[in-house]
């Protein structure tokens, strides 16, 4: 499913700002806010602008309600001509602007300097899996190699973070602010609900355990349920889900190898990664050989020894190498 957002205009966002947009206007606008940061940088401008505005007010003798209308219907004018509609965003800012200095320039400075500033954390595993607790109270765990980057306090309409690698996230449900992130060139959206993202090399993976999760790219969007996934590249023009059969993503949170028909190529995948090692499948007609079993807290050694004696093929230790043949 795909999304376009070509009909996103000052007149809009005026709308969803003041609580008049319907249901369907507002879910398009706060897609069309996840899904680039400049957009939601926009918004924010448009928003900040007014509540600054109407807070310093209080100190002021200047008539609130008037000057909105003013900005409200500066905001709203048709255009005339293509140099009205390149202007207009500058114009009104101006205006805005020079309301915020005649309401109170002092209440102004006073609290942009004694409020203060939010921090951006950044965690990082190295080379051991991390849990770590967001400031809403959700809980990510970062597999080994991977950063998240979030604010201090979440603030404004959405609770934004970005990922490098892979992580597993329980987000606390709140449907008043989304729960964004962003990995790579992708945007991941949801509300309340459990998934799985990896990014390796330009690819993003996202796997849903529970709830409804959005992926957003080019202004393109898929939506995910439990047991679905998809898989983007930086050559992808469409955003395509499929079926996930197995919990083998969920290792390094689980400690658990779950196969469910998984084919040999995807277990071995795993096992390189979780213990660092170079598995090589010799003989290819091996490769989609299927696997239903699980392995929890065996060795390394164990498991291939399972699988030697599962598929009647021999594991032969070369240097640094591994074969399966």
């Amino acid at each position: 499913m795909s999304q376009n957002f070509d009909h996103i205009n000052d007149d809009l966002l005026v709308k969803y700002l003041l609580g008049e947009a319907t249901g369907e206007e507002r879910l398009q606008v706060e897609a069309w806010m996840a899904s680039d940061v400049a957009n939601k940088k926009q918004y924010e401008d448009f928003k900040t602008i007014w509540e600054e505005s109407k807070q310093l007010a209080l100190v002021s003798t200047a008539d609130e309600n008037a000057a909105w209308q003013r900005f409200r219907e500066r905001v709203q004018q048709p255009k005339k001509n293509a140099v009205v509609r390149n202007m207009r965003r500058v114009a009104w800012l101006r205006i805005a602007a020079l309301f915020i200095v005649i309401a109170g320039a002092g209440y102004f400075g006073y609290k942009l300097f004694s409020e203060k500033p939010i921090e951006t954390i950044v965690v990082a595993s190295n080379g051991t899996t991390l849990i770590d607790t967001l400031p809403d109270g959700s809980v990510v765990t970062l597999n080994k190699n991977s950063q998240l980057d979030y604010p201090s306090k979440f603030k404004g309409e959405t609770r934004t973070i970005s990922l490098k690698g892979e992580a597993f996230f329980n987000v606390t449900p709140d449907k008043e602010k989304p729960f964004v992130i962003h990995v790579n060139d992708v945007t991941v959206r949801v509300v309340g609900t459990s998934f799985n993202i990896k990014s390796v090399n330009g690819v993003t993976e996202v796997i849903v355990e529970t709830g409804v999760v959005q992926v957003i790219r080019n202004n393109k969007m898929v939506e995910l349920r439990p047991h679905e996934k998809t898989r983007v590249t930086q050559q992808d023009s469409l955003l395509k889900k499929e079926t996930e059969q197995d919990k083998l993503y969920n290792y390094y949170r689980s400690k658990e190898f779950v196969c469910d028909g998984t084919p040999l190529w995807k277990l071995v995948e795993v096992l390189n990664e979780a213990y660092n090692v170079h598995i090589e499948i010799e003989n290819p007609k091996l490769r989609s050989l299927p696997l239903t079993v699980t392995f929890n807290n065996e060795s390394l050694d164990q498991i291939l020894d399972v699988i030697g004696k599962t598929f009647d093929i021999t594991v032969n230790k070369e240097k640094d190498r591994i074969i399966l043949r």
